[in-house]
């Protein structure tokens, strides 16, 4: 990363290259090992879990639970802010801070990101890489003016996703309130264009439910990119995550409510996928 060409000064590159050499050499090796990420959705000071997004009830200390996952084996972290985009602003700067000081994993900060000034600002703070969804939406070309800057590997595109009753599946923002009438394939091959770097897939109609990951259309987003592709939503058992990793493709798994309502630990998750001769990345 070159100081001139991000519009970060060489002492913080140098902060950040110290802060994420482990982290990258890592990820680097557990390339083409599924990874389990913990995802820790934050509203104000806490950690939140509801159901389609939706009767969101506090779980706990966003320090306090990452560093149990942490201590569990996750391979990453992600912190996405639920109403960042609604009050148009980012409130994880001083939680990812303060995790960056002591959790030696990659993180993804994803929530009210609008412009690569917001992205500086995260990766300042310790992010590792950042999620968007909403202002890439609006503006699509956000993605490719981010990539241009900081490359496309600091770039991870979500995806909230719902099945309409006519059989159509569309993209949603503003953390699932707001509908789009954008085809959600098409989307995800859109962003793969334009330089996003990983695929964050989260379904709306599986979130929180414990039915299972949405793996129809995990297996159809990985069979039409080529990108790394994390999905979300609807997991509730180690046997749901070592399927979607099997009939879905994917790459990544981010857990939340499993790990949250302690239905499985990182640990015992990793101790099914090797059982089912899924290697995991080491920690």
């Amino acid at each position: 990363m070159e100081a001139a060409k991000t519009g970060l000064g060489s002492g913080l590159v140098r902060a950040l290259s110290v802060r994420n050499s482990d982290a990258k050499e890592k990820m680097q090796e557990n390339h083409i090992k599924p990874r389990l990420i913990a995802r820790l959705d934050i509203k104000g000071t806490n950690v939140v879990k509801g159901i389609h997004f939706e009767g969101l009830r506090i779980m706990g200390d966003p320090d306090e639970m990452a560093t149990a996952y942490y201590e569990q084996g996750a391979d990453e972290l992600l912190y996405i802010d639920t109403v960042a985009s609604l009050y148009g602003r980012n409130n994880l700067l001083e939680v990812v801070r303060g995790a960056a000081k002591h959790l030696f994993i990659p993180m993804t900060v994803g929530g009210g990101v609008r412009s690569p000034e917001d992205v500086k600002l995260l990766l300042r703070n310790g992010a590792d890489k950042v999620a968007i969804n909403t202002a890439a939406v609006a503006n699509p070309h956000l993605i490719s003016e981010i990539a241009e800057i900081y490359g496309s590997q600091v770039i991870v595109v979500s995806l909230q996703t719902k099945l309409l009753e006519d059989g159509r599946r569309v993209i949603f923002t503003e953390n699932g309130r707001e509908a789009s009438d954008i085809d959600a394939l098409d989307w995800a091959k859109r962003a793969e264009e334009l330089g996003a770097g990983e695929l964050l897939l989260t379904s709306i109609d599986q979130d929180g439910t414990g039915r299972g990951f949405d793996v129809e259309f995990a297996a159809q987003v990985t069979e039409a990119v080529s990108l790394p592709v994390i999905v979300s939503g609807g997991g509730n058992k180690p046997e749901d995550v070592s399927d979607v990793i099997h009939r879905g493709g994917v790459d990544a798994v981010a857990v939340a409510s499993m790990l949250h309502y302690k239905r499985a630990t990182i640990g015992s998750i990793k101790e099914h996928l090797e059982e089912t001769k899924i290697p995991t990345a080491r920690h």
